[in-house]
């Protein structure tokens, strides 16, 4: 059993800092009941984690693969327990913002190095079995947040939330150091040699910028106007930034630099498709849990635990696939598991948005959820095995980095997106009978948990009006958002399954038809498991 060690280290470190993605989301009335904070700082709280994990996930990946990814992903896990600690003993709103910001960098270094050390630490069939383990725990980590999190919230209290990533921490950080042969700088392997190479600060720096510019004009443009001069500067500051990452990485690469991200990875269909297929699966089967949890609980009236307990077959059904497909999953082409997958994500978007209307409870939510949740289970395992398979053993940091990235950005996104429009509908529907003079102050209260608050707010003769208003407003509020996720988890599994040319890598072979391991470079890393894909 000991060599199981490495892989449940990882898995350690994998499960809470995606939990910490969504554990969240039950918590946030709670946090809202404390700390006071507004609709755009409970969005922060969300979004400032996955925003770090995002940004920082390539540049980690990179910095992993020349400094030692075993190193890089102990230092991460001490600072992400650091981190939760200062989450737990948040005074206010905006410390808490700048804890999960923290977090999110300890995060990304776990993150990016986490596929490295599967790779190094076991080969063939035991290879194949450790993506196939990581890959459920990947699904299900991100969709039991809401459950953990309403019942440490219920029964201790919010803070609870982070605290307890702290034990969980210190094991993997022991596991790590006994179980986890350290890997020399330089290199992808456990052994080799090499020197560290220039730090891309440049491109870091850049690619930070855009997303982050991109994701505060999403979020603010609602109260602050989609013309604002603010937030038009904001879109102009992300473009301008995601143009100069791009000269940047082209030129560094050009000149024989170590880019945070080789510009030949995305020349590559398979790869790049990849990279499609993850920010859309995370947009579609995740951005909207934020919303689903304030109705289970504001507008519902179910308590924490009651509410995570309404999402757990999500949780249920992506972790059981991925348990038992997981790794003969791995034996075959991964645009089918994937592209299958989001389609299925797609498939539960409509069943939920079919069933969400003002007389709707959390029954309603069942089999949309059992859907997504086992299209998730399908297309997990997969997406990152698949990606550092396409590489050498020296750029699995990369490669693993940049699907990551690609997966929480996606997540970002979406939540800023899905609350923007879910915002700009709830207005609509509240100012129709014309009784609510401020409509757009209403819908931001509503997106905040406030639902009771307005119920109450109302003259006590129409207070039974006013409730089926607001659970009016909410239910067409989540239609929109759901139709956006299924056509984003629609557009991914097209973009996945779709045939693609062959054309040549940058190492000049012949690409794979279909996003499936390139078998070009190295035999072991080329297919987990050693099966025929």
């Amino acid at each position: 059993m000991r060599k199981w060690w490495p892989l449940t280290a990882v898995c350690l470190g994998a499960f809470i800092l995606l939990v910490d993605v969504t554990i969240v989301n039950v918590a946030l009335p709670s946090i809202a009941d404390d700390l006071h904070p507004s609709f755009t700082s409970l969005q922060w709280v969300i979004d400032g984690y996955a925003l770090a994990l995002a940004a920082l996930l390539l540049a980690s990946g990179s910095l992993a693969d020349r400094f030692g990814h075993r190193r890089f992903y102990v230092y991460g896990l001490g600072l992400f327990a650091l981190a939760s600690l200062v989450c737990g003993l948040a005074p206010d709103a905006g410390v808490l913002i700048g804890a999960r910001v923290v977090q999110g960098v300890g995060g990304a270094a776990m993150f990016a190095t986490s596929p490295a050390l599967l790779i190094t630490s076991y080969q063939g069939k035991d290879r194949g079995t450790a993506f196939g383990v990581w890959g459920a725990v990947n699904g299900a980590a991100a969709a039991a947040g809401p459950l953990l999190g309403g019942l440490l919230t219920e029964h201790i209290s919010w803070p609870a939330i982070f605290f307890v990533n702290l034990p969980i921490a210190v094991v993997a950080i022991t596991m790590t150091l006994r179980a986890v042969r350290p890997d020399r700088p330089g290199t992808g392997k456990a052994s080799g040699t090499g020197a560290p190479g220039r730090i891309d600060v440049p491109g870091a720096a850049a690619f930070t910028t855009a997303v982050g510019a991109l994701t505060y004009g999403l979020i603010r443009g609602t109260d602050a106007g989609w013309t604002s001069a603010g937030i038009v500067s904001a879109f102009a500051v992300a473009a301008v930034a995601l143009a100069a990452f791009a000269v940047i990485e082209h030129r560094t690469a050009r000149h024989g630099g170590a880019p945070m991200l080789d510009p030949a990875l995305l020349r590559r269909p398979s790869f790049a498709g990849l990279m499609g297929g993850a920010l859309l699966l995370q947009a579609g089967a995740f951005g909207w849990l934020v919303l689903v949890s304030l109705w289970l609980q504001s507008v519902l009236g179910l308590s924490p635990v009651a509410a995570g307990l309404a999402l757990t077959p999500l949780a249920g059904a992506s972790f059981l696939v991925s348990a038992v497909a997981g790794r003969p999953i791995q034996r075959i082409a991964p645009r089918l598991p994937i592209g299958v997958g989001l389609l299925l994500v797609a498939a539960g978007m409509l069943l939920l948005r079919g069933g969400m209307t003002a007389e709707a409870g959390r029954a309603a939510l069942f089999w949309g959820l059992v859907v997504s949740g086992i299209g998730v289970g399908l297309a997990t395992p997969v997406l990152v095995s698949a990606a550092t398979s396409t590489v050498p053993p020296r750029q699995a940091g990369m490669a693993g980095g940049a699907v990551n990235t690609f997966r929480q950005l996606g997540m970002t996104l979406a939540i800023a997106v899905f609350g923007a429009v879910f915002t700009s509908r709830t207005a609509a529907v509240l100012a129709s009978p014309g009784t609510i003079p401020d409509a757009d102050g209403a819908a931001s209260a509503l997106a905040g948990g406030q639902a009771e608050r307005l119920i109450q707010a109302a003259p006590p003769a129409h207070r039974d009006a006013a409730r089926h208003l607001v659970h009016q407003a909410f239910a067409a509020g989540m239609d929109r958002v759901f139709l956006l996720s299924a056509t984003a988890a629609t557009l991914g599994g097209l973009i996945v399954v779709r045939p693609q040319p062959r054309t040549a890598t940058a190492h000049g072979d012949g690409a794979p038809a279909v996003p499936a391991p390139d078998r070009s470079h190295t035999p072991a890393a080329a297919d987990p498991g050693s099966h025929t894909a």
